[in-house]
């Protein structure tokens, strides 16, 4: 192998760097150039942590370059997200940097990279850490790749340990296959959040026994001015973004805790004339990519986000970063500002919290860990013999999401293994860390309480960002409003106020009927499958809104809250469920109600119906009663709190049988002609409704039409 002198090393990279930014006064930041020696001299292993927009980018790729000069393979990069990886090839490019993706979006270019790694054709090849967990790709093509590697570079390192904001089990393969890494190979980790704890972890598992050198800088961001506006409701956040969305510099993201509430706010600005577009998991990604390219080019003025849009998404002139509502900690909050004035002086970034923020962060509360009893479950269905996910989901009480998550978990532990066909046990035990899955449920309180004190601290706010984030160069910014006073209006005009509460006071939400049985109901003793018959089906129903929108979604929370009473309808709740069925575009008009029998909230459910029947003039009939009681009905426990069952199969089984059409309500099913209004207090995943309904349809009713006060989720 050739040696070259620092010296040598220095003006070569130098040359590098100039090239790759297109400058010719270009020189590196304080600890770029120690990297790439530490990579390419000393070939290292190294931790850079360091702000968004600090270069990290540029050290793996000059370090590629002079490494493949002096003879070493590709470097294989793992990349957490698919815009991220977008963007990563194009910047790779610019560098004159030959770069490749293996990822789900381009499955169809496989084979295509595969030869052309196997030409030399390749310097970086960018994988997703959910592929390095690919039978095909595990067992077949990353061997070879680590046999060639010449370097790995692991981006956005803060997801490898479960103390980050934003952990992914896949990331903790890498602690294995780094231990498989012969030590002349250099290894190099990026992020731009990580606290002294999480560094501690990122260095144990980047080390592998080896020393790693830790590079880190000031998070301070000069570019970027802080504030926090508090405005007491949902219509003046709304009125304040129509009042002042278009004075905010250049484009930017509108960042929002819900799906509904990114809908809702992108639908109310695109109508009061702005160019903006909504933006979360449930986009297409052909649409995300496509909404992502339009605010690059400046054709939007913003995307109403959730925080799917994060990590990855890179376009240096942002102009702004507005929340509605906070992130549930500093360090959230501080990656997601960051995608704000990477390369220009000034930036805003302006946080609306609200009153809902916390019991939105309790509701969102999932623990990214298994529980002991459903862990255990998994690992009684598993053996030698490979069960897909759709497979294994019949037979234990997971949603796919989650199953999934523990499954990974699981392999990462040792205890279960993904094969061509699905999962096998290992054979292995497998113990419960219930003192590490407390103590990092204890640090998510944290973080929110932290939060909290960011909204209502008399401390710099970007002081306080990089004390969070263990920062020892934390210091006053001067630019905040804590440090300069506030910089931005608080005015919100009467025409934007009025335009927010119309806004908020729309009404009902679609309740889509379920079509099908799930797939395995025969395994829990359901002869049902295939497609739910025409004359049992219920229609498409309404509910008044979602229990997370920000308009009646805050009144919806106060009535299912924890503890709180189970009382008659109020009016304001009422007068919006008549609107909703004034509203309704039913093909036929209800001509009866039956209330729906509500576990914790007869009541209510019992007032509902009843206004209703008066309102709306609809026959009251008797209602449904319980035949059995299902553990897994939806009204059994309050929305967002834990339930004993979680995915369709083991929810329809709780509640297939457990409606009793009566002697009186079937008798007066059979004297009733018309569709019947079929109330419940909220709908999650539909299968009471879809259950009840077709006891109703089984006894005579002509059709049915679901109605909730909430829709879940």
């Amino acid at each position: 192998m050739t040696t070259t002198t620092p010296t040598d090393l220095d003006a070569e990279a130098l040359g590098l760097l100039r090239a790759l930014t297109g400058r010719d006064d270009a020189v590196f930041h304080d600890g770029q150039l120690e990297a790439i020696r530490a990579l390419v001299d000393d070939r290292r292993r190294a931790l850079v942590v360091q702000r968004t927009g600090w270069g990290k980018s540029a050290v793996y790729f000059i370090a590629t370059l002079l490494l493949r000069r002096r003879g070493a393979g590709p470097t294989l990069l793992v990349s957490p997200l698919l815009a991220l990886m977008r963007d990563q090839v194009a910047a790779a490019a610019r560098a004159g940097v030959r770069a490749a993706a293996l990822n789900s979006a381009n499955a169809h270019e496989w084979a295509d990279v595969q030869q052309q790694i196997s030409r030399g054709e390749v310097d970086v090849l960018l994988v997703s850490p959910e592929r390095l967990n690919n039978p095909r790709f595990r067992d077949e093509q990353l061997p070879e790749l680590v046999r060639t590697m010449g370097m790995l570079v692991v981006d956005e390192a803060h997801c490898i340990s479960d103390w980050g904001h934003d952990f992914r089990p896949d990331y903790r393969r890498l602690a294995d296959l780094i231990r498989t890494l012969p030590h002349e190979i250099p290894v190099l980790a990026t992020t731009a959040t990580a606290n002294e704890r999480v560094v501690a972890d990122v260095e144990e598992q980047l080390g592998a026994g080896s020393p790693v050198l830790t590079i880190r800088g000031s998070l301070a961001r000069a570019s970027l001015r802080l504030g926090v506006l508090t405005l007491p409701t949902s219509r003046e956040r709304l009125g304040w973004l129509l009042s002042h969305l278009a004075d905010l510099p250049g484009s930017g993201i509108i960042y929002t805790l819900t799906v509904s509430a990114a809908d809702d706010t992108a639908r109310l600005l695109r109508e009061a004339g702005h160019e903006v577009a909504a933006y979360s998991g449930r986009t297409d990604p052909d649409e995300r990519e496509r909404l992502e390219q339009r605010l690059k080019t400046n054709d939007l003025k913003a995307l109403v986000a959730t925080s799917a849009l994060g990590m990855g998404f890179d376009k240096p002139d942002l102009g702004f970063v507005v929340h509605l509502g906070a992130p549930s900690s500093p360090v959230a909050y501080y990656q997601q500002i960051g995608r704000a004035g990477r390369a220009t002086d000034n930036a805003d970034v302006l946080l609306l919290p609200g009153r809902e923020d916390a019991e939105i962060w309790q509701y969102f509360a999932t623990a990214s860990m298994p529980s002991e009893k459903r862990a255990d479950a998994v690992l009684a269905e598993l053996n030698d013999t490979p069960f897909s996910t759709p497979a294994l989901e019949a037979r234990v009480d997971l949603k796919r999401t989650p199953l999934e998550l523990m499954l990974k978990v699981l392999d990462v532990d040792g205890a279960v293994q993904r094969v061509q066909g699905g999962w096998v046990s290992t054979g292995k035990a497998w113990e419960y860390d219930r003192e590490r899955y407390e103590r990092i449920a204890m640090a998510r309180v944290a973080e929110q309480d932290a939060m909290l004190r960011y909204e209502s601290s008399a401390t710099c706010r970007m002081q306080l960002l990089q004390a969070e984030l263990d920062d020892p160069a934390a210091a006053p910014c001067g630019r905040c409003d804590v440090c300069a006073g506030a910089w931005y209006p608080s005015e919100v005009r009467a025409e934007a106020s009025g335009l927010a509460t119309a806004a908020l006071d729309r009404v009902g939400v679609e309740l889509e009927p379920r079509a099908q049985w799930p797939t395995g109901a025969d395994r829990v003793g359901l002869s049902l499958k295939g497609k739910i018959p025409a004359d049992q089906r219920v229609e498409s129903g309404r509910a008044l809104a979602r229990l997370t929108d920000l308009g009646w979604g805050t009144a919806l929370r106060e009535v299912f809250a924890a503890g709180a009473p189970d009382v008659p309808l109020s009016k304001g709740l009422l007068d919006g469920c008549v609107r909703v069925l004034k509203e309704w575009p039913w093909a036929e008009r209800p001509t009866a109600v039956v209330a729906m029998p509500s576990a914790s909230r007869p009541r209510l459910v019992a007032s509902l119906a009843e206004a209703l029947s008066t309102v709306g003039r609809l026959e009251l009939l008797p209602p449904l009663t319980r035949a059995r009681r299902g553990a897994g009905d939806d009204e059994a426990v309050a929305p967002g709190a834990p339930r004993t069952t979680a995915n369709s199969v083991y929810r329809l089984a709780a509640v297939a049988d457990a409606f009793d059409v009566g002697p009186e309500l079937a008798a007066a099913l059979a004297q009733q002609r018309g569709p019947v209004l079929l109330v419940d207090d909220f709908v999650d995943s539909r299968w009471s409704v879809t259950a009840a309904g077709r006891a109703l349809r089984r006894a005579g009713a002509d059709a049915v039409l679901p109605f909730a006060l909430a829709l879940v989720g």
